[in-house]
C-alpha cells in the first residue's frame, strides 16, 4: 500500500527490529543478506509465466542450489516492488530457501514488470490459479504449493481458495480482510465500508499503487535483458506528495483523487458504488457462497483494520461443506498488534500508548510448521494437537489457546446504555448497567458534519498518517458534547470478554439520514480510557443493504451495527465504557446528513440525534464473557 504508510513499509520496520525464528536475520546487513541468497539459492529473475488471454506476469524464482529431486514451492504474490528481495520478502526468501522450499515472488498483473492493466487483488480466480498449474508443471516442482503473505499478498489468496486448485496444498494469510466481500455479518466489499460507512484508507492508498499511465518494458526482449533491465530500473511513478490530513477533509469525496490532478481510476469507480452493487462480485473479492478448499494458518491483529470480517471468514472456512479435509484444518493466531506488525511480538509490546506486555510468539516456527506439515507430509511439523484459536488476551496480557472462536463457555452479558437525559460527554451522567431501565430519558446530541468527532487510534492501517492505530486514550474525544458516554461502576471482579461484541441501538433523528459510532473502551483505575474496538453503521441501511430507506424525523429506529472482534480483560477497578456519536473521521466519511447521494456532495446539514434506553426501545451492547 502507500509508500509512506504502507503494510509492507510497517512489516519492514517491525522485521528489521524483531529476531528471526530459526537465524537471527536482522544482524546482516542488506548487502550480506544479498549474498546469503546468492550462496544458497539459484535466481531466475522476471521469468514471464503466461495467463489465460496472452498477459505475463513477472516472477522471480529461488531455488536451493544442489536439489535433490523435486521440491514444494511457497509463493508470495505481490502488488509491490518486491523484484529486488528486501525486509520480510527477502527474509522468507532466505529461510524457505534453506528449508528445501523453491520461492517464488511474482507481481500482480498490471504492477511493475508484469503485463496487462492492474486490477485489485489481480484476479486471484484467474492469474492465481493459472501460476499454480504453470508451476506444478515445472520440472523443479513437486506440485505442492503453499502461498504466503501479509495484507495484500495474503488478500488475494482467498478467493483463489474458493477454487481448490489441485496443488494449492497450504496458505497462510496474514491481516487478509480487505481480501473479503461479504461473509457473514460482515458486508465490507474488501474494507471499502464498515456498516455502509466508506473507510478513508483506500482513498490514500489508491493514490499510491493505481497508476493507469505507467512505463512498461518492450514485450520480445530476452529473458537475460529482461533481468537485467529489472535489476536497474523499477518503474516506480513517483507522485506529488499530498498533505492527507487537510486533503481528507476535501468534498465532495468522490473528486477527492481528480482534484489532484489524477486520471479517472480505481477509486472513482469503487466510490460511485453502495455497499449492496453486485459489480463488486467482478472483482477478486471472496464471498461466502464460493466455498473453500485449502487449509489455511490465519494470522490476524486486534488493533487491524478488518479482525471482525477475519475472524468470521475463519469460522466460515471451518464450517464449509466444500471440502471436509480443508474444513479440518483451519488454524487462528491473533495478536495484540495494528496491520501486519507481527514481527513486533517480542519481550515488551507497546500498541499506541498501552504495553501489552510479553507477547512472544514464533510466527516464523507456525510458519514453516505448517508449510512442512502440508508440503512435505511431516504431521509432527504441526501435529493435530495445536489448538485451533490462539489468541491474546489483552489486559490479562497473556496468550490462550481454544478450540473455537469465540472461546467454549462464553455466555453473552447484556449491559443498558441508560442515563437521565444527560449522558454528553465525560461529565455527563451516562450508565451502562445489568437491569433494564424503567423510564424513558433519552440523551440528544447535536451532529455537524463540518464539525465532527477526530478519531484517535483503533484499528485502521495504510492511510498516509491520517489515522495512528492502536490503543489510545480517548479523553481528548469524551470532552465533547457531541459523544455519549455510558460507563460500568468500578468493577469488583475481572471480567475477560472474548468474542464478537454485538449492540442494539434506539435511535432517531431529525435528519433524513445519519451515522451512528459506537466505539468500546476499557478504563484504568487512573481513568486512562483505552480503545478496544469501534464500529459504526448508517442509518438508511438498517433494513438492509440493498434496501435504503429514509428516516422520519422523531420516529424512532432499531440499529445494529457491526460486531466489535476482541478479547479483553477488564480488570478489578477497571469500568466498561460504551462511546455514541455520529461520526470518527477521519477513518469513516463524514455523513452530511441531508439524505442525498453522500459522496457527491458538498455542503451539509447539522443534525439533532438521539439514543433512547426505554421499555420497548431499549439501547444495549452485548458481551461475549468468558466464565
Amino acid at each position: 500500500m502507500l509508500r509512506l504508510c504502507s503494510p509492507l513499509a510497517l512489516f519492514l520496520a517491525a522485521f528489521a527490529a524483531a529476531p528471526a525464528a530459526a537465524q537471527d536475520l536482522s544482524k546482516y546487513t542488506p548487502e550480506a543478506l544479498e549474498n546469503e541468497i546468492a550462496t544458497l539459492a539459484d535466481s531466475r529473475i522476471a521469468v514471464m509465466v503466461p495467463m489465460r488471454h496472452g498477459v505475463r506476469l513477472s516472477t522471480n524464482i529461488y531455488t536451493p542450489k544442489n536439489p535433490k529431486g523435486r521440491l514444494p514451492v511457497i509463493l508470495w504474490k505481490t502488488p509491490y516492488n518486491e523484484h529486488k528481495l528486501r525486509g520480510p520478502t527477502q527474509r522468507y526468501a532466505i529461510e524457505a530457501v534453506r528449508r528445501g522450499y523453491v520461492f517464488i515472488v511474482q507481481n500482480e498483473r498490471g504492477r511493475y514488470f508484469s503485463e496487462g492493466k492492474y486490477e485489485i487483488l489481480g484476479k486471484p480466480q484467474t492469474d492465481g490459479y493459472d501460476t499454480l498449474s504453470w508451476i506444478a508443471a515445472q520440472g523443479w516442482s513437486n506440485g505442492k504449493i503453499g502461498t504466503l503473505g501479509c495484507s495484500s499478498s495474503a488478500e488475494w489468496q482467498l478467493a483463489l481458495a474458493a477454487q481448490n486448485h489441485p496443488a494449492h496444498a497450504a496458505m497462510v494469510p496474514m491481516a487478509a480482510g480487505a481480501g473479503i466481500g461479504k461473509v457473514g455479518r460482515f458486508q465490507e466489499q474488501g474494507n471499502w465500508y464498515t456498516g455502509g460507512v466508506p473507510r478513508s484508507l483506500f482513498f490514500v492508498w489508491l493514490y499510491g499503487v493505481d497508476n493507469p499511465v505507467r512505463a512498461q518494458l518492450p514485450a520480445d526482449i530476452d529473458e537475460a535483458t529482461r533481468a537485467r533491465a529489472t535489476l536497474n530500473n523499477d518503474l516506480a511513478a513517483t507522485k506529488p506528495k499530498v498533505d492527507w490530513n487537510k486533503h481528507i477533509k476535501h468534498l465532495p469525496v468522490d473528486t477527492l483523487l481528480s482534484s489532484l490532478g489524477e486520471p479517472r481510476q480505481t477509486f472513482d469507480t469503487l466510490i460511485a458504488r453502495t455497499p449492496a452493487d453486485p459489480a463488486w462480485r467482478e472483482g477478486g473479492l471472496y464471498h461466502d457462497d464460493m466455498g473453500w478448499g485449502v487449509p489455511a494458518l490465519w494470522f490476524n491483529s486486534w488493533y487491524d483494520v478488518s479482525i471482525g470480517p477475519n475472524l468470521e471468514l475463519f469460522n466460515h472456512a471451518r464450517a464449509s461443506t466444500t471440502d471436509a479435509e480443508a474444513a479440518a484444518n483451519q488454524y487462528a493466531v491473533i495478536a495484540p498488534v495494528t496491520h501486519c506488525g507481527y514481527a513486533r511480538l517480542g519481550k515488551d509490546t507497546v500498541v499506541g500508548e498501552r504495553s501489552m506486555g510479553d507477547t512472544s510468539f514464533d510466527v516464523d516456527g507456525a510458519i514453516f510448521g505448517w508449510f512442512d506439515r502440508w508440503l512435505k507430509a511431516n504431521k509432527k511439523a504441526f501435529p493435530d494437537s495445536t489448538p485451533h484459536v490462539r489468541y491474546f488476551a489483552m489486559g490479562a496480557n497473556q496468550w490462550r489457546s481454544n478450540e473455537s472462536w469465540p472461546p467454549k463457555g462464553t455466555k453473552p452479558l447484556r449491559l443498558y446504555l441508560d442515563s437521565g437525559g444527560n449522558a454528553n460527554s465525560l461529565n455527563g451522567d451516562g450508565r451502562l448497567v445489568a437491569k433494564a431501565p424503567g423510564a424513558d430519558t433519552p440523551d440528544r446530541f447535536r451532529y455537524d458534519p463540518m464539525n465532527p468527532v477526530p478519531t484517535v487510534g483503533g484499528g485502521d492501517c495504510c492511510n498516509g498518517g491520517i489515522v495512528i492505530p492502536g490503543a489510545f486514550d480517548q479523553r481528548r474525544v469524551e470532552i465533547r458534547d457531541d459523544v455519549l458516554v455510558y460507563s460500568t461502576e468500578p468493577l469488583t471482579e475481572a471480567i475477560e470478554v472474548s468474542g464478537f461484541v454485538d449492540a442494539l441501538l434506539n435511535v432517531s433523528s431529525s435528519a433524513p439520514d445519519t451515522d451512528f459510532a459506537l466505539k468500546l473502551v476499557d478504563v484504568a483505575p487512573d481513568g486512562t480510557a483505552w480503545i478496544i474496538g469501534d464500529t459504526i453503521f448508517r442509518a438508511r441501511y438498517r433494513e438492509g443493504f440493498g434496501k435504503p430507506a429514509m428516516m422520519r424525523p422523531g420516529e424512532v429506529y432499531p440499529i445494529k451495527p457491526s460486531p466489535i472482534a476482541t478479547s479483553i480483560r477488564f480488570g478489578v477497578g477497571h469500568r466498561i465504557r460504551i462511546e455514541v456519536t455520529s461520526s470518527n473521521f477521519p477513518k469513516f466519511v463524514r455523513n452530511l446528513n441531508t439524505g442525498g447521494p453522500n459522496e457527491r456532495e458538498s455542503k451539509g446539514v447539522v443534525a439533532t440525534n438521539v439514543v433512547h434506553h426505554a421499555p420497548g426501545r431499549l439501547s444495549y451492547v452485548e458481551l461475549p464473557v468468558v466464565r
